[in-house]
């Protein structure tokens, strides 16, 4: 076998093993103090949603009691967790947002 079959075989074999980075969805949860204009404010300035989408996302939080804002890495995942908790308790809303595995 030649030098060019074993690096080839290693390859494939190394190709095999890897997986797509999994991915995490981070949900906002709904309370009743958070303000709508605040939930809005936090679509739009940690996740980058667009006015539009920011206010649709607001909505399903809002009636259904929990939405998704967006499914990340884990580690981007859960940083915008503790972005939102942040700037939560900075405007001193009760805002709780979670992540789980897609």
């Amino acid at each position: 076998m030649s030098e060019f079959e074993v690096d080839e075989k290693l390859k494939s074999k190394s190709r095999l093993k890897l997986k797509p980075p999994q991915s995490f969805k981070v949900l906002l949860h709904n309370d009743n103090y958070t303000t709508m204009e605040f939930v809005v404010y936090v679509l739009e300035k940690i996740f980058n949603k667009s006015l539009t989408e920011a206010t649709q996302i607001m909505m399903h939080v809002h009636t259904n009691g929990i939405g998704v804002c967006g499914a990340y890495s884990y580690e981007v995942a859960e940083m915008k967790v503790e972005s939102v908790h942040g700037l939560a308790e900075q405007y001193e809303f009760p805002l709780q947002a979670s992540m789980e595995e897609n």
